[in-house]
């Protein structure tokens, strides 16, 4: 088996076994999986709560249709609303409600928690998990705004 072929598998299972953790920790203390959490957290990072549904595809590495089905549960629970622009009808903002933004918060802890106990064992350096970062934004990876981005 080729290196690149090894190093991508592995790479699918760490994600995938990073996703069932944060799905679990999610689902039940907040109703919502890691693609909503993620979702949200990119509307919370944007000036005033607010994205135009087109930006927030192109964010989140999915297509305007994705993020539509990704947002209908969200605005059923009050979490997110629908705007439409003023000035140009073809224009749809999603934008998180009052409610959205305090359960974001409460949201980020448990993944902040979860993070946290993922990369504890076995025991990863700051070092480790910053080389990781570095690695995964080499693949096209991005992470939190203000977080160093390293060089290609």
């Amino acid at each position: 088996m080729s290196e690149a072929l090894d190093a991508s598998l592995r790479l699918m299972r760490a994600q995938a076994a990073l996703v069932r953790r944060f799905d679990a920790r999610l689902g039940g203390l907040h109703g919502v999986s890691l693609a909503d959490f993620t979702l949200l957290l990119r509307l919370g990072q944007a000036p005033g709560g607010r994205m135009r549904r087109v930006d927030l595809a192109e964010a989140l590495g999915l297509t305007a249709s994705g993020v539509t089905r990704g947002l209908a549960p969200l605005e059923r629970i009050g979490l997110v609303t629908r705007e439409r622009d003023a000035r140009d009808a073809r224009v749809a903002y999603a934008s998180l409600t009052d409610t959205g933004r305090r359960l974001l918060a409460e949201m980020r802890a448990t993944a902040e928690e979860t993070a946290a106990e993922f990369f504890a064992a076995p025991p990863w350096s700051k070092e480790d998990i910053g080389l990781l970062s570095t690695l995964l934004t080499r693949l096209g990876g991005t992470g939190l705004p203000g977080h160093r981005e390293m060089p290609r």
